[in-house]
């Protein structure tokens, strides 16, 4: 008698804890369904790219136009004189 209590005990608890875990996932899943702030990161990250993009965009404008205007001139001379050394 006290094999099929026991039995039964743990049968009993095991449903129990089945149950419970079940119960707490759905909870969980519900909150964030309910929440709606699941897709949230999504958006946040793809408007950090953007502005990186876009600063990185015009970093690189304005170094293309700096050293197009003050140091590739100068550049572009020392090369030719090398090039065109007569010796």
């Amino acid at each position: 008698m006290n094999k099929i209590k026991s039995f039964v005990t743990g049968v009993a608890n095991t449903v129990k804890t089945a149950f419970t875990t079940k119960k707490a996932q759905a909870t969980a899943m519900a909150h964030s369904v309910l929440d709606g702030t699941v897709a949230e990161a999504y958006v946040d990250t793809g408007v950090k790219i953007l502005i990186a993009v876009v600063i990185g965009a015009l970093l690189l404008g304005l170094l293309y136009a700096l050293f197009n205007e003050t140091m590739a001139p100068a550049v572009e001379e020392k090369v030719n004189e090398m090039f065109n050394y007569a010796g």
